[in-house]
C-alpha cells in the first residue's frame, strides 16, 4: 500500500519514525510528511497569510522512505503532502504515533486527528494513532497494532477516519479492543501569570483534566431511540477515556461533520418563534 504519514509532534519525533519505519519493514511504500517543529493543540488550523516551505529530510528514517520537514501546521503538510508533493494519491492517511492520548473532546484540539481528518476531507481513509502517555517511549506495540488495523480501515464501505488510543501498559496486560464513542474530558484551566526578564507580563496555560459524566452524552445518541435504547447504546459502546482506564484499546470513528442533527427539528419549529418575537 501507498502510505502518507504526518504528525504533530515533529519530524524528529519518536512516534512518528517507530511508525514509518514499521510500515515500510513491512512493504509499504511509505511518504512522510510532518512539521518542522513539534505542533500540538494546533487543531485543524492552516496556513494562508506566510509561504509555507517544504525541505527533504534523509537519515531520519528508514531506506526508501521518502521524507519531509514543513513549516506549517499539521493539517498543512497533509494538505501539501497531498496537492504538491506526492505523485499520486496515497491509499492511507496515517498520523502519529502521537506522545500522549487524543480521548474525547481532545480531538476537537488536536493536530494528530486533523491531519488524519485533512485525508478524510479528501476521501482518504485516514488513522489517527496516539499511545495514553506523555513518559511512555516504546512506541512498537502501538505501530504494531496500527499495522493489524491498516488493512481492515481500507476494506471498508466508504472511507473513515479512526481514532485509535493504545493505553501504556505491557502488551501482556491489554485486555483487547474497544470500539467505544468519545468521552468529555473537562479541564480545569489555570491561566499562571508570569513575568519576563524585561519585566513584561505574559500566561501560560496549566490545568487539570477533569472526570467524564456518563450523562453527558445522552444529547448527541440518534433520535430514533428510545429511552430503553439509549441505555443500551451507553451500555454496548462505553467511552474511550472509560476504555483506556480500564486497560483497552479503543477505535472510534470520526467525520467531519459536526451538525448537531438531534436539534434540527426542534429548530426548525422555534425558528419563527426565535425571530418574531
Amino acid at each position: 500500500m501507498k502510505l502518507l504519514i504526518s504528525n504533530d509532534d515533529g519530524i524528529f519525533a519518536a512516534g512518528i519514525r517507530t511508525l514509518a519505519n514499521t510500515l515500510a519493514a513491512k512493504g509499504h511504500t511509505v511518504s512522510v510528511v510532518c512539521p518542522d517543529r513539534e505542533r500540538s493543540a494546533t487543531g485543524h488550523g492552516i496556513t494562508m497569510h506566510r509561504p509555507i516551505r517544504a525541505e527533504r529530510v534523509t537519515s531520519v528514517y528508514r531506506e526508501g522512505i521518502e521524507a519531509w520537514a514543513c513549516s506549517g501546521t499539521p493539517a498543512d503538510c497533509v494538505k501539501l503532502a497531498l496537492d504538491a508533493l506526492l505523485e499520486s494519491q496515497p491509499d492511507c492517511v496515517l498520523s502519529g504515533i502521537n506522545h500522549g492520548a487524543n480521548l474525547g473532546n481532545d480531538v476537537l484540539y488536536s493536530g494528530t486527528v486533523s491531519a488524519a481528518m485533512e485525508g478524510l476531507l479528501e476521501g482518504i481513509p485516514s488513522l489517527a494513532v496516539s499511545l495514553a502517555s506523555f513518559t511512555h517511549l516504546d512506541f512498537q506495540p502501538a505501530a504494531n497494532y496500527a499495522c493489524q488495523l491498516l488493512p481492515h480501515l481500507c476494506q471498508l464501505a466508504q472511507p473513515l477516519l479512526l481514532n485509535i488510543n493504545i493505553p501504556a501498559i505491557a502488551n501482556s496486560k491489554i485486555k483487547g479492543i474497544k470500539v467505544a464513542r468519545l468521552g468529555v474530558r473537562r479541564y480545569q484551566d489555570l491561566f499562571e501569570k508570569r513575568i519576563d526578564p524585561r519585566e513584561k507580563t505574559y500566561y501560560w496555560l496549566a490545568g487539570e483534566v477533569l472526570e467524564e459524566n456518563d450523562n453527558e452524552f445522552l444529547h448527541g445518541l440518534p433520535n430514533s431511540l428510545n429511552p430503553d435504547q439509549n441505555k443500551d447504546f451507553m451500555t454496548r459502546f462505553i467511552t474511550d477515556v472509560s476504555a483506556i482506564k480500564s486497560g483497552y484499546i479503543t477505535l472510534t470513528p470520526l467525520h467531519y461533520d459536526l451538525t448537531a442533527y438531534n436539534d434540527l427539528e426542534s429548530l426548525q419549529n422555534h425558528l419563527p418563534e426565535l425571530f418574531f418575537h
